[in-house]
C-alpha cells in the first residue's frame, strides 16, 4: 500500500503543505536588490546545510505511526477491514492480520463499543471521541476515531475505500484514580447516611389517639447527605409533640448538628412548654452549637381534648391538614426566622385537626425544585394530599411518588404523616371522656371521689384499677384545693391503652415531689400518686394556670 498517498490525506497535512509552499515563495524586501539566479559553478560543490528538516512527503505513514507510543489502527471500507496496526497496538492487544474485518479480528473494539461509532464516522466524515472505556483485560482507553478519505482508484487491496484511523490513549491510571475517588466519596456518603439514620427515631412512638408514619429519603448518589430530621414525643396525659426540621448544609457536620438539635428538642419537650418557648430555647442552642449553621423547624403539640394542633415555626414550610372530605388547609402563621439567627420572639398558632383528618409535616426537598417556584411545589403537594387515602404509611409513599422523589433526587426529603382517626362502633367504645367542675371548698373532695368511682365503674375497669384511680383522683383534687385557685376541674379519660386523670386550676405554681418528714401533716400526695401510677407530670396551661396529671396502663 502507498502510505505516502494515505498520509497526504490525513487531516491537516494539506494545510501544512500549503504553508511550506507559501514560505518558499516569500518575495524580497522593498529596499533590497535582487540578483538574478545563476547556474552553480564547480566551486559550489558543498551546498549549505538545510535547517528546515525533511518535508512531510519524505516521511512514510508507517514511520510516523509506528513510532507513536499509543495504539493506532487504520481500517478501511464498510466492514472496517484491517489496513495497518502499529507496534503499540500489537503490544496492547496482540497481532492482527491485514484484510480481516474488525468485528471478527479485533474484539477489543467491540468491548470498547467502537464499531457503531466507526460506522457513524465513516458516514458523516466527522471525528468522534469516547472517553475512558474499559476492556475485559482491565485497561481503560480514551479513543478517537478520525475519518480518512479514499486514496484513489479502487485497487485490489481495497485502499481506494474511505477508512477510519483509530487512536487510543491508555488512561488506566487515571480511571483507577477516579474510581478510588468515587469509592471514597461513596464511603463518605454511606457514613453520613448511616449517621443520619442512626440519629433519627428507630421506631416512632405511637400515641393512643393518633396514627403516625414517617419517611426519610436521602439525596441521590451525587449529593451529600443533609440534616433533615423528624420526631414524635409523647408528653403524657394523651398529648403528643410532633417535630420536623432541616439543618442547612450537607455532609457529616449537618447530620451531627441535626442530632444535637433533636436531642435538645426531646429534652425541652419533657418540660411540657408551649411550642414557641421550645423554639426560643432551640434558637439559643443552635447558635451555641455552630454559629455558621442555621436550621428550620416546626414544633407542634396535639391535645386530644382540644381537637387541634398548637404549633410554632422557625422558618419552616407550613403544616398541611387534609379534612375527611379532601379539603386541604395550610397553616400560614405564625412563622419566625430559622433557628440560630437570634433576636426573634417566636409565637404559637393553631390549626384544626378534627377526627378523620390528616396532617403532613415535611422538609423543603419534597416541594422545592430548581425549575419552578416553591409555591408551585406547595400547590402540587396540596393536590397530591387531597387525593391520598389509606394508612399513614400509604399516604407517605403516595406523596413521595406524586412529587417525583426518586433515588436520584438531588435533596434529602423527610415526611411525617399524622392521622386523627374517626372512630365508630366498638373502637369508639374504648375512648371516653368525663369531667367535673370542682365548685366550693373542701366539700368538693367527696364529690370528686364519688364522681371518679361512678365513672370508673361504668367503664368496667377491674376493681383494683378503680380503687387506684379513685385514690389518685382524690390526692390530686386535695392538692389542688389546698394549693390552687379556681377555676378547678377534674378530668377522666380512657383510651384503648391507658386511664388518664387530670386536675386543672388557676394557679401556675407547679407541684414537685418531695420527701415528707414523719411529723409532717402534708406533702405526701404527689409521692402517693407517683408511687401508684405508671407516670405523672404537670404543666402550665395557656390561661395562666396549671394541669397535674397521672396515667395508669390498662391490663391486657
Amino acid at each position: 500500500m502507498n502510505f505516502t498517498r494515505w498520509s497526504a490525506r490525513l487531516p491537516g497535512t494539506q494545510r501544512r503543505a500549503a504553508a511550506r509552499d507559501d514560505h518558499n515563495s516569500v518575495p524580497a524586501a522593498r529596499a533590497e536588490s535582487v540578483r538574478p539566479r545563476t547556474a552553480p559553478t564547480p566551486s559550489d560543490a558543498a551546498p549549505e546545510p538545510s535547517t528546515a528538516g525533511p518535508s512531510l512527503e519524505h516521511l512514510s505513514a508507517p514511520e510516523i505511526l509506528g513510532r507513536l507510543p499509543a495504539p493506532v489502527a487504520l481500517l478501511h471500507g464498510p466492514e472496517h477491514r484491517i489496513t495497518y496496526v502499529n507496534d503499540a497496538y500489537t503490544a496492547a492487544f496482540g497481532p492482527r492480520n491485514r484484510g480481516e474485518p474488525a468485528a471478527e479480528a479485533m474484539p477489543e473494539l467491540s468491548e470498547l463499543s467502537l464499531l457503531p461509532l466507526m460506522d457513524q464516522v465513516l458516514r458523516s466524515g466527522t471525528p468522534r471521541t469516547v472517553k475512558s472505556r474499559k476492556v475485559l483485560a482491565g485497561g481503560s482507553y480514551t479513543v478517537t476515531c478520525t475519518p480518512v478519505a479514499a486514496g484513489g482508484p479502487q485497487s485490489g487491496d481495497g485502499t481506494g475505500e474511505a477508512g477510519v484511523l483509530v487512536y487510543a490513549t491508555d488512561v488506566t491510571d487515571h480511571a483507577e484514580a477516579a474510581e478510588r475517588l468515587r469509592a471514597s466519596e461513596r464511603r463518605h456518603r454511606e457514613t453520613a447516611v448511616t449517621l443520619q439514620r442512626s440519629l433519627l427515631p428507630q421506631e416512632l412512638e405511637q400515641p393512643d389517639d393518633l396514627r403516625i408514619a414517617a419517611t426519610y429519603q436521602p439525596g441521590g448518589t451525587d449529593a451529600a447527605v443533609g440534616g433533615d430530621w423528624y420526631d414524635v414525643i409523647t408528653l403524657g396525659a394523651g398529648r403528643t409533640a410532633l417535630v420536623i426540621g432541616d439543618v442547612m448544609g450537607r455532609g457529616v457536620r449537618a447530620a451531627a448538628v441535626m442530632g444535637q438539635l433533636r436531642t435538645a428538642v426531646r429534652a425541652y419537650a419533657r418540660l411540657d412548654l408551649p411550642p414557641h418557648e421550645v423554639l426560643q430555647l432551640l434558637d439559643v442552642l443552635a447558635a451555641e452549637i455552630d454559629a455558621s449553621q442555621i436550621a428550620t423547624c416546626v414544633y407542634a403539640v396535639h391535645d386530644p381534648n382540644e381537637g387541634h394542633l398548637v404549633y410554632s415555626s422557625a422558618g419552616h414550610l407550613p403544616i398541611l391538614v387534609c379534612d375527611e372530605d379532601g379539603t386541604v388547609h395550610r397553616a400560614e402563621d405564625p412563622t419566625g426566622p430559622p433557628l440560630g439567627t437570634g433576636g426573634w420572639v417566636h409565637t404559637s398558632g393553631t390549626i384544626a385537626l378534627p377526627p378523620g383528618s390528616t396532617a403532613v409535616l415535611y422538609t423543603d426537598g419534597l416541594v422545592e425544585r430548581r425549575s419552578e417556584d416553591i409555591d408551585e411545589g406547595l400547590a402540587s403537594l396540596e393536590r397530591a394530599l387531597s387525593g391520598a387515602k389509606g394508612s399513614p404509611q400509604v399516604v407517605c409513599d403516595r406523596l413521595i411518588r406524586s412529587m417525583g422523589v426518586t433515588a436520584e433526587h438531588d435533596d434529602d426529603v423527610a415526611v411525617l404523616v399524622v392521622q386523627h382517626p374517626a372512630r365508630t362502633g366498638a373502637s369508639a367504645e374504648l375512648f371516653h371522656n368525663a369531667s367535673l367542675e370542682l365548685l366550693g371548698g373542701i366539700e368538693a373532695a367527696p364529690r370528686a371521689r364519688a364522681f371518679a368511682t361512678g365513672v370508673l365503674t361504668s367503664w368496667r375497669f377491674p376493681m383494683e384499677l378503680c380503687d387506684l384511680g379513685v385514690l389518685a383522683a382524690s390526692e390530686l383534687v386535695a392538692n389542688s384545693l389546698q394549693h390552687g385557685t379556681p377555676p378547678m376541674r377534674l378530668g377522666l379519660r380512657r383510651t384503648d391503652r391507658r386511664l388518664i386523670i387530670e386536675v386543672t386550676d388557676g394557679d401556675d405554681h407547679l407541684p414537685r415531689r418531695r420527701r415528707a418528714e414523719p411529723a409532717d401533716e402534708a406533702g405526701r400526695g404527689i409521692s402517693i400518686v407517683a408511687t401508684i401510677a405508671s407516670s405523672w407530670g404537670s404543666r402550665r396551661t395557656p390561661g395562666g394556670g396549671k394541669a397535674v396529671w397521672c396515667e395508669f396502663a390498662l391490663p391486657g
